[in-house]
């Protein structure tokens, strides 16, 4: 079957805001899915891995109230 995932989709839950947050957070060159896979990879100990590389503060990083 043509463009088939290699992989299935997985969902979770996460406060809206803070998925907004982390949006503006991630570099422009890459999106939320690859950070959170590399950190996935780096949690789980794979050979190789890396925790990726967090941002400098920027107004995503303030506290909600």
């Amino acid at each position: 079957m043509p463009n088939q995932p290699k992989t299935p989709a997985s969902r979770f839950r996460i406060d809206a805001e803070l998925w907004q947050a982390f949006g503006e957070a991630v570099p422009d060159d890459t999106d939320r899915s690859d950070v959170l896979r590399r950190f996935v990879s780096y949690y789980c100990r794979r050979p190789g891995s890396k925790l990726p590389e967090r941002p400098p503060a920027g107004p995503w990083s303030t506290p909600a109230e």
